[in-house]
């Protein structure tokens, strides 16, 4: 098998973040995937309860610096790196100091969400692919876990549909136990049309409980992941609906390893993908 690039976009990863379902998933995805031959390279949030000292985390200063416009204002991305241990894993951490190195995740109290929470995710979705330009490191696939990773599959196709950075990139979504309680600020609409949102986007992202955000973003995703035997049946059944091409669950790690290299062989092409063209 030849390589191939996958960007893994996580909200949450082991060992920076634990006590929940996805931590340990989707480290053992991006290692599995790793592990079949594939060039891998990991994102996730630079939460307040990451340590710099504590992982190990350094700035990237010829990535970091710019500034993007959240809500008609400039915020600074801030791009850091580590390593996982075992696994060996490149992480990347998306930080900026009013979105995350104040806040220790994404909800409060259990699955409250947080304050600015609409904010937050645009910032995340947008500066994720803003990195991975600045490090020009073309992904032939991005597989994004977590809701808090809903608005990439957007800025791929809003932001970035005439640049040819992307121009063969396709996406794949995880979907696993992964919930929170109420509704993203109905306000977010008002916040992506400066990044482009056509009212078909915008009537796609209205009513953004967990089930709405996900199955918005199932809708943009090329491919889906049933990750988890947890996972909402209601989002399981709208992807089977929809006919939506998906890999379902599978216990035994190295066949679902398998069927997940078969999902980005089909998006991308097998020629292109293992030749790592």
């Amino acid at each position: 098998m030849g390589k191939g690039k996958i960007l893994f976009v996580n909200q949450e990863l082991a060992p920076y973040t634990e006590g929940s379902e996805g931590d340990l998933l989707c480290q053992k995805m991006a290692s599995n995937i790793q592990n079949s031959g594939r060039d891998v390279r990991v994102f996730m949030p630079r939460f307040g309860i990451i340590s710099d000292r504590r992982h190990q985390l350094h700035e990237v200063i010829r990535l970091s610096g710019m500034n993007l416009i959240v809500n008609n204002c400039d915020h600074q991305l801030i791009i850091k790196v580590g390593a996982t241990i075992n696994p060996r894993l490149q992480v990347y951490f998306i930080d900026n100091e009013e979105y995350f190195a104040t806040q220790d995740g994404v909800v409060d109290n259990g699955k409250v969400l947080t304050p600015n929470i609409d904010e937050r995710l645009l910032f995340y979705g947008r500066g994720v692919l803003e990195a991975v330009k600045k490090l020009s490191w073309r992904p032939h696939i991005i597989h994004y876990s977590g809701w808090f990773s809903a608005m990439v599959p957007f800025y791929l196709r809003r932001l970035n549909k005439e640049n040819p950075f992307f121009k063969e990139t396709r996406t794949v979504v995880n979907i696993y136990d992964n919930s929170f309680e109420g509704m993203i600020p109905n306000d977010i609409n008002r916040k992506m049309r400066y990044d482009g949102a056509t009212a078909k986007d915008l009537k796609t992202f209205q009513d953004l409980d967990y089930i709405n955000l996900m199955k918005a973003t199932i809708t943009y995703a090329g491919g889906v992941v049933i990750a988890s035997p947890n996972a909402n049946p209601e989002l399981v059944e709208f992807v089977k609906a929809n006919k939506r091409t998906y890999v379902d669950y599978d216990p035994d790690g190295k066949a679902m390893t398998a069927k997940i290299n078969k999902l980005y062989e089909t998006l991308v092409g097998s020629g292109n993908l293992n030749n790592g063209e």
